[in-house]
C-alpha cells in the first residue's frame, strides 16, 4: 500500500484542482477553453442541418452592392424594398439587423431648401416646385411611411464604453427598473447605444438590440434576451420578433422557486400564445440564451437584397415567410466566430434564434448543473484514483474506457433527452490526467534533466543555446513566468494570389525553402522560434535564455530577413515562380512565456498586449507600404542603436492607447546625409501635420515626393483630403485609428 501513496496523494491533488473547478470556487482557463470547444462539437454533431423555409434572410451581399451601390443606401430604395416585401410579397413581419442612425441627405432635398431661402428671379416658381417634390425627395419620411402600421421590428446596439454618447432612439425598456430587486441575476449592462433615428422608431412596431455574448475563446454561443440599461430592461431582436409575431404578449420571468431567499436566479422567460398556451425559453444566469444552431451557413433561405427591390423574386419564397435584413458582406463586419463558422453571418444568428423559440429547442443550463458536475467529478475521479495504482496498464486502460464511456453517456443523455448542457471537460480532464500521470510515472520520475531540456527547448532555440542552458539546468523551465520580451511576426503578402499560381509540389519547395531561409536568420540572432502560421513566422527574443539586447536582436533580424529575401527572389525568378514580399511587425514589452497547450500539444510561446500588438504591427506594414513597423517601447530601448522613421501615431484595433509606430531606416551610423535629410523634413511635415496645418503639409509632402517617391506620403496627402472636408477636432492628438486587424 505505501508503494502507491505517492500516486494517491499526486491523484487526489489533481482530483481537487479540478473539483474546485467544476464548484466554481476558482476557474482554470484552460478547461473552459475545452468545454468550450467540447461544446461546439456537440453542435455540430447534433444540429439537424437542415434548411428551415419560415425564416428568410434578405441579405445585403456583395451582389446587392454591386448593383445598388455602396451601403448605406438611400432611404428612398430601403421604402421600395419594405413596400415590395409586405405589398407584393406578402410578408408576414420584417426585423432589421441593421440600424439607420443618420438622417439620409443624398436626395438633395436639404440644398434645395437651402437655395429656397435665398432671393432668386422665380421665387415663387421654384418655392412651387419644391413643395411639389418635397415628398419624393424627403427619403427618411418615404422609409418611415413605408414602415408605419407594419409589424416591423428595427435593430439597435448596445455599447460598453462609459460614459460614451448615445445616438437615436431606443424603444421603451420591457421592465422598468426595480424589478428584479432582491434577484441575483448578472445582467449584461450596457452604458450607450447606437439607435434609429426618432421617425423610424415611432413608425415601427418595435425594436430589439443585436447584440451577441462573446465569449472568452471570441466565439458567439449565447444572446442576452433581456439587458440592463440605466436600470431599465430591454429586450433582444429576436425576442421582439417573436413576441410580435405572438401578440406582443408580455414578458413572465420564471423563477424555480417564488422566495429569492431560497433561490434568486431566473431559469425562463415566458409568452403567452394566441391559443393559451404557453412558449417557454430557458435564460441562464446572465438573462442569455444558448443559440440553437440548425446548421452552417445557409441554413435559412438567402434572398439578395437587390433582387427584392428589382421584384425578381418568387412571390412563393416570401410569402406569409419573417424577414429579417442583414448583411454578409465581408466589408460591412458583420461576420461573427460562431460554433459552426468562424465567419458566420451575424443576421443568420438571429434567424437560429427565432426558430429555435418557436420549436422550443434550445438548450439550458440551469443552476443544478453545477452540482450534478461535481458529483460526476468526483465518482469518476475517485475510481481512477484509488484503482489505476493497483492495476497492469492493460486493465488500467480498460478502466478508463469504461469511465470515459460513463461519463460520456450521462452527459450526452443530459444533451438529447433533457436538453441540458452539462459541462464534460473537468471530468475528462481528470479521466485523462489521472491515467497519463499513472502509465507515465516511472519515465517522469527517471528522466535525466539534459534531455527533458533538449527535448522541451531543441525546436524552438538554436543548438547552441540548449546546449548553453544544459550547463545550468535549474535555471531554465518551460513554466509560466513574466519578463520584458520582444516578439517579431512576419507574413508574406499575397500569399493567397501566389498559392493559386503554383502546384503544389511547387508551393511546398517555395514555402520550405522560404522559411528555411528566414528561420536561419532568426537563429542566428539568438531568436526563439516560436510558429508557423502558414506562410507566417512568429519568433521571441530573451527567454528561454536570458538576452538584455534582445529589441536590438530582433530589429536586426527583420532587416536581415528583407536582405535575405532578395537573394532567395534571385533563385526564384530564375526557376519562373514570383517574387515574395514580407511585412514584418517588431515589438517589445511585458509578456507571459512558457509552455502552453493541451495535453494533446503544447508549445513553448509568448502572450499579452505587447505580443497582440507585435502582430497588428505586422499586419498594418500595407498600410504604410514598408516592410518593417517597430512598435514604440522597442525603438525607445533602440534610440542609439538605429535611425527610426516614425510613420504614425495609431489605435490599433482591441487596444485604447495610442503607439507610435516607427520604420527601422538603418543602424547607427550606417545612414547616408541624403537619408538623413529626408527624415529631418518629414519630421517637420508631422508636426505642421499634427498642429492641422494643412497647406504647409502639403508643401512639404511635395517636396518630400520629389526627394524619394514613397507611398506613406502619398498616405497622408490622402488624410489630408480627408479631413479638409471633415475636421478631426480641435482635440485631435494626431492618432489615427485602425477599426480592423
Amino acid at each position: 500500500m505505501k508503494q502507491y501513496l505517492p500516486r494517491y496523494l499526486l491523484g487526489l491533488v489533481i482530483l481537487l484542482v479540478l473539483l474546485g473547478h467544476s464548484a466554481r470556487i476558482y476557474q482554470i482557463p484552460f478547461v473552459n477553453h475545452m468545454d468550450a470547444i467540447i461544446y461546439d462539437a456537440k453542435v455540430k454533431l447534433t444540429m439537424p442541418q437542415s434548411v428551415d423555409q419560415r425564416v428568410v434572410i434578405i441579405d445585403i451581399d456583395e451582389k446587392s452592392l454591386g448593383e445598388q451601390g455602396r451601403w448605406p443606401w438611400g432611404r428612398d430604395k430601403m421604402a421600395t424594398m419594405m413596400n415590395k416585401l409586405f405589398d407584393h410579397y406578402g410578408v408576414k413581419q420584417v426585423g432589421f439587423d441593421v440600424v439607420f442612425a443618420e438622417p439620409d441627405d443624398s436626395s438633395g432635398l436639404k440644398s434645395l431648401e437651402t437655395l429656397a431661402k435665398r432671393e432668386l428671379r422665380d421665387t415663387a416658381g421654384f418655392q412651387a416646385t419644391l413643395k411639389e417634390l418635397r415628398p419624393q425627395l424627403d427619403y427618411d419620411a418615404r422609409f418611415a411611411a413605408a414602415l408605419k402600421n407594419r409589424p416591423v421590428i428595427l435593430g439597435y446596439y448596445f455599447s460598453n464604453k462609459e460614459g460614451g454618447a448615445s445616438a437615436g432612439v431606443i424603444p421603451d425598456p420591457v421592465f422598468p427598473a426595480g424589478t428584479f430587486n432582491g434577484r441575483r441575476i448578472a445582467f449584461t449592462q450596457w452604458f450607450s447605444f447606437g439607435a434609429n433615428l426618432p421617425e423610424f422608431q415611432k413608425a415601427a412596431g418595435g425594436a430589439g438590440h443585436f447584440n451577441p455574448l462573446v465569449d472568452f475563446d471570441g466565439t458567439s454561443r449565447r444572446v442576452p434576451l433581456l439587458v440592463e440599461y440605466k436600470g431599465q430592461y430591454y429586450e433582444s431582436l429576436s425576442l421582439a420578433m417573436v413576441r410580435r409575431l405572438l401578440g406582443n404578449p408580455a414578458i413572465t420571468p420564471g423563477y424555480p422557486d417564488d422566495s429569492p431567499g431560497v433561490y434568486a436566479g431566473m431559469e425562463w422567460l415566458d409568452l403567452k400564445t394566441a391559443t393559451g398556451g404557453v412558449l417557454r425559453i430557458p435564460v441562464d444566469e446572465n438573462a442569455a440564451t444558448l443559440i440553437p444552431y440548425r446548421g452552417y451557413q445557409g441554413s435559412f433561405p438567402y434572398i439578395s437584397a437587390t433582387d427584392v427591390i428589382n421584384g425578381r423574386v418568387p412571390q412563393e419564397k416570401l410569402a406569409g415567410r419573417l424577414v429579417i435584413v442583414g448583411t454578409t458582406a465581408p466589408g460591412l463586419m458583420d461576420l461573427r466566430a460562431t460554433p459552426v463558422g468562424a465567419a458566420y453571418p451575424g443576421v443568420e444568428v438571429h434567424a437560429n434564434l427565432i426558430a429555435g423559440m418557436l420549436d422550443g429547442t434550445i438548450k439550458h443550463k440551469p443552476p443544478y448543473i453545477l452540482g450534478a458536475d461535481v458529483l460526476l467529478v468526483l465518482i469518476s475521479g475517485a475510481v481512477m484514483v484509488f484503482l489505476l495504482p493497483m492495476l497492469s496498464p492493460f486493465r488500467a486502460t480498460i478502466v478508463g474506457v469504461i469511465v470515459l464511456l460513463f461519463m460520456l453517456s450521462v452527459n450526452f443523455s443530459f444533451w438529447h433527452v433533457g436538453h441540458v448542457v452539462l459541462p464534460l471537460a473537468s471530468g475528462m480532464m481528470a479521466i485523462a490526467l489521472l491515467y497519463a500521470m499513472n502509465m507515465s510515472w516511472g519515465y517522469f520520475v527517471e528522466s535525466r534533466t539534459k534531455r527533458q531540456l533538449t527535448g522541451l527547448f531543441g525546436q524552438y532555440v538554436p543548438p547552441e543555446l540548449v546546449e548553453e542552458m544544459s550547463r545550468d539546468p535549474e535555471n531554465y523551465s518551460m513554466a509560466g513566468r513574466k519578463a520584458e520580451l520582444t516578439v517579431l511576426f512576419s507574413d508574406v503578402r499575397g500569399f493567397t494570389t501566389i498559392s493559386e499560381g503554383l502546384e503544389p509540389d511547387e508551393l511546398a519547395t517555395l514555402m520550405n525553402e522560404y522559411l528555411g531561409a528566414m528561420t536561419l536568420v532568426v537563429r542566428k540572432h539568438r531568436g526563439t522560434l516560436d510558429k508557423y502560421i502558414g506562410d507566417a513566422i512568429m519568433a521571441f527574443w530573451g527567454a528561454p535564455v536570458d538576452d538584455p539586447e534582445h529589441a536590438k536582436n530582433a530589429v536586426l533580424t527583420a532587416l536581415e530577413m528583407h536582405v535575405a529575401l532578395i537573394e532567395l527572389n534571385k533563385d526564384l525568378v530564375a526557376r519562373g515562380w514570383p517574387e515574395l514580399k514580407i511585412g514584418v511587425g517588431v515589438n517589445t514589452g511585458p509578456m507571459t512565456v512558457g509552455d502552453m497547450g493541451s495535453p494533446v500539444r503544447q508549445s513553448y510561446t509568448v502572450m499579452g498586449d505587447a505580443v497582440n500588438l507585435g502582430s497588428r504591427l505586422e499586419g498594418i506594414t500595407k498600410q504604410y507600404g514598408v516592410g518593417i513597423i517597430v512598435g514604440e517601447s522597442s525603438r525607445e530601448l533602440l534610440k542609439t542603436a538605429f535611425v527610426f522613421r516614425e510613420l504614425d501615431k495609431v489605435r490599433v484595433k482591441g487596444k485604447d492607447e495610442p503607439v507610435g509606430i516607427y520604420e527601422p531606416v538603418g543602424e547607427e551610423g550606417k545612414v547616408g546625409s541624403e537619408a538623413l535629410d529626408e527624415l529631418k523634413l518629414w519630421n517637420q511635415t508631422l508636426r505642421v501635420y499634427r498642429a492641422q496645418d494643412w497647406d504647409q503639409a502639403e508643401v512639404l509632402l511635395m517636396n518630400l515626393t520629389r526627394i524619394h517617391p514613397r507611398y506613406v506620403y502619398n498616405l497622408y496627402n490622402q488624410r489630408i483630403a480627408h479631413y479638409r472636408k471633415e475636421s478631426p477636432g480641435q482635440d485631435w492628438d494626431g492618432t489615427w485609428t485602425f477599426d480592423t486587424k
